[in-house]
């Protein structure tokens, strides 16, 4: 499924065009307000190709994607066109929920900038590596540029922010961008640099002081500034006819606003600024080590949650605030903890496609991306996700013992750790090692269902002996040994030319290359669900084993063509009933791959899953092994060979 067919596919199952009223996206997820949630399935959405995880929180809908998310929502954004917000059609419950919208608006106003400003905490951690290894000096130009690079968006914040609030506040843009220039203006910023050296901390404006205060990197007075010239706006545009607005509408909202953001709003919203950084501050400095472990261990809940950047606001605002932010710090733990747990998983599980997964997922999180590694695989198995929080904890309490902080805002990461500072850096390598490390023994010991060798090794013996049991036979040993649906030639999950099946982000499994367009029942069941356009279907077992088989790459597109289903959804099947047929010769000639992959989507309730290592298979063939370890001795399994 290429990336229009996802956004189309995500559109549709949300209800359309028509139940969205906000539409953007952060690093790995499309975040959607709709005007009512229950239209958007998220089951059906998560089950989609390309699609991690969707979810609703706080009121939004959240569709997680992870790396390809800009080319998702460059699609989305296509094919949507989102009208002014009409209060009506808002529902009470939506209403009501006033802290989280509070949230999501200020969470939305700075996604279009983070970029930006990852940006040139990026250059930061560059220039401090090059400084660091003496490189270079720090009076040559060289280092001025990049420091100047580095810090240019800090400076022009108000400017940045001005044009994402006005979009995220449906107002005027260049309005928005003139109210910044106001607070940029010289004669206020240089006005509040020679302060010390004049005295002089007003001017008059009719009578009125206008404070001279330097709003050089500030966030709170613009956003309010933007906010409140929203409503300004809109009503002086109302009054004026429209063959005067372009005269007289962006003048009088100028005259109105500039007066009344120097006086009243920038000042206001610079206190707040002041009074959430000394707040921080305090909040380190009074809870100590237990605050330090108390944001360490729940951060990756807030990434979870998709609530991670309502921080993005208050750690700029730190930064910009005092130089550094102490907050940044537990993310840099949670990351490297959610890394070291997938690491720890890679080490534990012998499924190979599992363990593709969980590398590839590792690596992305040491480099700042963690989704893959929390959705994917972590919490898949769930005591990994939350030995990776109890490990952040104690990283961060550890780093707060060494006054921990971070100079620039950055994705936390081994390649950023430069733009962290401590006593001394020897403790941020330290708290990276502890956080990872502990991360990964646990979960390689605690975190993942692990066989013990020789008891398997007696029970196969066993089982050898009572039902033997060889790779050709049909015969089910209780139900937990799946024979294969189609007759072909097995490959690993590996080999699959689609991530969601090949980094098995769906469930472990093998795929099969068939020779015969005909999909047989596997075992006794049901079918769980039935795709219209057929090239899918889901099965479950008597005794719980959740199966997808899944007829082609991209076949979603056929619409159906070339599929013949002989089963109906909620139809009890028994094993080696003919289930569905395909034209394997059609399917080619219309450009798709007929590889087929067999998936157990509740895989993770499996200690083992064993492949028959036999790679031509028949469809009465044992396919597949599961192994359960707190089944009873009686319904234990051998393992294929």
């Amino acid at each position: 499924m290429n990336n229009n067919q996802l956004a189309q596919q995500i559109l549709n199952k949300v209800g359309g065009e028509k139940n969205i009223t906000h539409l953007t996206h952060c690093a790995t997820r499309i975040r959607m307000n709709l005007k009512d949630d229950s239209k958007a399935n998220l089951s059906e959405i998560t089950d989609l190709e390309g699609v991690l995880k969707a979810q609703n929180q706080n009121g939004q809908t959240q569709v997680i994607i992870g790396a390809k998310v800009n080319a998702v929502f460059s699609e989305l954004e296509k094919m949507v066109s989102i009208p002014a917000t009409d209060n009506s059609t808002i529902s009470e419950e939506q209403k009501k929920k006033k802290i989280s919208t509070v949230i999501e608006t200020i969470a939305g106003i700075f996604s279009p900038a983070i970029p930006m400003i990852i940006a040139g905490g990026m250059i930061k951690a560059l220039a401090a590596i090059l400084l660091n290894f003496q490189l270079v000096s720090e009076e040559s130009s060289l280092m001025i540029i990049m420091n100047m690079i580095g810090d240019l968006v800090f400076y022009f914040l108000p400017f940045f922010l001005a044009v994402s609030a006005a979009k995220k506040f449906k107002t005027n843009e260049y309005v928005a961008l003139g109210l910044a220039a106001a607070y940029m203006y010289p004669t206020i910023i240089d006005g509040a640099k020679a302060v010390s050296e004049t005295g002089i901390k007003s001017i008059d404006f009719l009578g009125l002081p206008i404070l001279l205060v330097n709003y050089k990197s500030t966030v709170i007075p613009i956003i309010l500034s933007v906010w409140i010239m929203s409503y300004v706006y809109k009503r002086v545009d109302k009054l004026i006819p429209d063959f005067l607005k372009i005269i007289f509408t962006a003048m009088i909202v100028i005259l109105i606003m500039v007066p009344v953001q120097l006086i009243i709003l920038g000042p206001l919203g610079s206190y707040l600024g002041e009074g959430l950084a000394r707040f921080i501050s305090w909040f380190y400095t009074a809870g100590g080590v237990f605050s330090a472990l108390l944001l360490g261990g729940t951060r990756s809940l807030l990434t979870m949650l998709g609530m991670h950047y309502a921080l993005a606001p208050i750690q700029i605002q730190e930064i910009a605030q005092t130089g550094k932010s102490y907050i940044l710090v537990s993310a840099l733990t949670a990351n490297m903890a959610q890394a070291g747990a997938a690491l720890g998983v890679f080490l534990a599980i012998k499924d190979k496609s599992v363990k593709t997964l969980a590398a590839s997922s590792s690596v992305s999180a040491f480099l700042g991306i963690t989704e893959p590694a929390m959705f994917g695989v972590n919490l898949k198995y769930k005591k990994p996700f939350f030995i990776a929080l109890i490990s952040s904890g104690i990283a961060s309490a550890f780093l707060s013992l060494f006054n921990t902080s971070s100079k620039a805002y950055v994705p936390p990461s081994l390649f950023t750790l430069p733009v962290f500072q401590a006593s001394n850096f020897i403790y941020i390598i330290l708290g990276c090692l502890i956080s990872a490390g502990l991360a990964c023994i646990l979960t390689y010991f605690y975190g993942v269902p692990r066989k013990n060798e020789k008891k398997e090794d007696y029970k196969s013996e066993k089982k050898r002996d009572d039902h033997k049991v060889d790779s050709g036979s049909s015969t089910m040993i209780e139900g937990f040994e799946i024979l294969s649906p189609i007759e072909g030639k097995s490959v690993t999950l590996t080999e699959v030319n689609d991530q969601v099946f090949s980094q098995g982000l769906v469930g472990q499994g093998v795929a099969i290359r068939p020779l015969e367009g005909k999909v047989f029942a596997p075992f006794d069941g049901k079918v769980e669900v039935l795709y219209n356009t057929k090239h899918a279907i889901g099965l479950k077992s008597v005794l719980g084993i959740e199966v997808l088989i899944h007829v082609g790459l991209d076949t979603v597109n056929l619409e159906g063509k070339h599929f013949t289903s002989k089963v109906k959804q909620g139809q009890e099947i028994k094993v080696g009933d003919l289930i569905l047929e395909f034209d394997i010769e059609a399917i080619k000639e219309e450009g798709y791959d007929t590889i087929t992959p067999v998936i157990i989507t509740n895989s993770s309730e499996y200690s083992d899953i064993v492949i028959n290592e036999n790679k031509n298979i028949k469809k009465d063939s044992v396919l597949l092994s599961l192994n359960k370890e707190d089944l009873a001795s009686n319904k234990e399994v051998v393992s294929v060979s």
